[in-house]
């Protein structure tokens, strides 16, 4: 067994000239970063490291913006032997009295020995970590932060002595970097992979996506998350297929840069959260793809939040013309404590669509098929009638895909004893790319797990071999003694014409007068006329009351860019409550 230090020491030996990444800037030339390139930049962040007192095994924050810095640095932790822990910067889209109390909470568990970041940040790290300096106790995991490196300050070395690097001395077993959970900054817990977790995912997964080395992965993704740092980072420059890598500020502003990219790079695999079909489909000018051949692109990947047929209809529709293929649509079901993926569908075969008896699924909680006879069927496209409500209380949910070779899928109910095929549960899952555990949280990794298998909080069910996944656990909402699952009310007010796609909240209220709690719905909608959204909210609540066990009462329709997300794109529910709670009261 090797390490990811040996793979990239073997890449640069093998392959110096061949390109590891192409960065994307806006108004600037791309820059191109070979292996050897790559190493040089690397080897100047371990000396700065080891120049700086930090020894093998210490956590290495990066707080950096998208550009050769932060790839130097992630793998400089590496070839030093550390642990690289990548996290957001402070941008406008993060409210910053909550982002410092974030940060200064995870230097608190993570208790790193040292953070990397850009001159123009260093007052906020130093603030984040001024409150740390009183004497205490050494514990496990690190003392005080032992400095605080400037990445403007580190050259890259002209000729780096490879046999010199700790990080080629160190343990398959050894954790090898942090990930962190997705919250309002990504920042909530560390989950920590082991050398062999995050190679025995990578050879898996490279083999479910048939990667060979004529592949080439366009991103966009931040790299603090797994998405981004697993299949848009780790993943390509380990099995040398060239990535093509841009900012996801850039990319919000213009979408159309991913295709433009893909079309000049000749890109094949791209990963997207489903909220970016519709912004691409909606946001991108017919000026910004003018020229564009996306006939590369082999699997567009959907996954890190619940898929939507229309969203998937509406990126295909979109950019048919400009040629994507219909079978490039593709989904996976992943998480960081797996490393990434969990399931990959869409790759060998058109992606798996499952129609189901709505009110069985919310209520029953029993995904029955809609017709006994019918199998679930796999589609290359979605008919224009079905990418939503189907016909005659018909739901289609879209399959996340078969579990990979090494990894094993159960789903379990309350007790934890596992459900038969079709039941809605919680699923849990068993591979040899788990997480070691969640960094200086041995309470939280020991909640995690029952009887080896680790509990993902989600709720989803297995049919013929594929796995749908279709809320969280923990959003759970009680309505005089019932369960009702936000995700499936948020589904049904989604489908709602006027409301824009994906941009649908559901929570509950303490209603102390009633001794429960009650539902409430918010919805943006497309227009900003105040008798079109009394109409949206008469309809979502109609739509809502006949769908479900819930007699929807609250329905706040909002304009565009009301509703908060998290910094991987996924709708905040904590914090769009806390919100409407606030506007309620005034």
């Amino acid at each position: 067994m090797t390490t990811l230090a040996y793979i990239l020491q073997r890449n640069y030996a093998d392959l110096p000239e061949r390109p590891a990444v192409h960065l994307l800037y806006n108004r600037q030339p791309d820059v191109t970063v070979t292996y050897r390139t790559l190493m040089q930049g690397a080897a100047g962040y371990a000396r700065a490291l080891d120049a700086a007192g930090i020894p093998p095994g210490e956590v290495v924050v990066l707080i950096l913006q998208h550009g050769e810095a932060l790839v130097y640095a992630f793998f400089g932790a590496i070839l030093h032997g550390a642990i690289p822990s990548i996290m957001p910067f402070l941008t406008e889209k993060l409210t910053p009295d909550k982002y410092r109390q974030d940060l200064a909470a995870l230097i608190e568990v993570t208790r790193p020995a040292a953070i990397v970041t850009y001159p123009d940040f260093v007052p906020e790290v130093r603030a984040a970590v001024r409150p740390r300096e009183a004497p205490r106790a050494k514990r496990a995991g690190g003392g005080p932060v032992r400095a605080v490196l400037v990445s403007a300050d580190i050259p890259p070395v002209a000729d780096p002595d490879l046999g010199a690097m700790p990080g080629l001395r160190r343990s398959p077993d050894d954790v090898v970097l942090l990930q962190h959970s997705s919250g309002t900054t990504g920042l909530q817990k560390g989950v920590a992979l082991s050398h062999r977790a995050v190679l025995n995912q990578l050879d898996c997964y490279a083999r479910a996506l048939r990667l060979t080395l004529d592949d080439v992965i366009v991103s966009w993704l931040p790299l603090y998350h797994d998405m981004g740092l697993i299949a848009g980072f780790v993943m390509p420059i380990m099995n040398r297929a060239p990535l093509v890598l841009m900012s996801p500020f850039d990319w919000v502003r213009a979408p159309g840069r991913l295709m433009q990219a893909v079309s000049r790079y000749r890109g094949t695999l791209s990963w997207l959260p489903n909220f970016a079909y519709n912004f691409c489909a909606q946001k991108t000018r017919d000026r910004e793809l003018e020229g564009v051949d996306l006939s590369s692109w082999r699997a567009v990947v959907n996954c890190s939040e619940p898929m939507h047929w229309k969203s998937h209809q509406m990126f295909l529709e979109r950019f048919e013309k400009y040629g994507l293929q219909p079978s490039a649509l593709a989904t996976c079901y992943a998480m960081a404590e797996n490393v990434f993926a969990v399931t990959q569908g869409g790759i060998d075969a058109p992606v798996v669509v499952d129609e189901v008896d709505q009110r069985s699924l919310l209520v029953d909680r029993i995904a029955t098929p809609l017709s006994p006879s019918e199998h679930p069927e796999r589609t290359l496209s979605l008919p224009k009638d079905a990418a939503g409500e189907g016909q005659g209380g018909g739901l289609k949910l879209l399959s996340c895909g078969q579990p990979l070779p090494n990894v094993r899928v159960r789903v379990l109910d309350d007790q934890r004893r596992e459900l038969p095929e079709r039941h809605l549960g919680e699923i849990a899952l068993h591979s040899d790319c788990m997480l070691t555990g969640y960094y200086n949280r041995d309470d939280a990794t020991a909640k995690a797990f029952h009887e080896g298998w680790y509990l993902t909080g989600d709720l989803g069910y297995v049919a013929d071999g594929e796995v749908y996944v279709t809320g969280r656990k923990k959003d759970l909402i009680i309505v005089g003694g019932k369960n009702v699952y936000p995700q499936d009310l948020e589904r049904l007010a989604g489908d709602v014409t006027g409301v824009h796609p994906g941009r649908v909240v559901a929570f509950g209220v303490f209603d102390e007068e009633a001794g429960t709690e009650e539902v409430v719905v918010v919805a943006e909608a497309e227009a900003e006329d105040a008798a079109e959204h009394q109409r949206l909210a008469d309809e979502i609540r109609q739509r809502v009351t006949r769908g479900s066990d819930v007699a929807l009462r609250y329905v706040h329709v909002v304009g565009p860019k009301w509703l908060l997300k998290t910094s991987s794109g996924k709708i905040a529910r904590a914090a769009n409550r806390e919100k409407y709670l606030e506007e309620r009261e005034r």
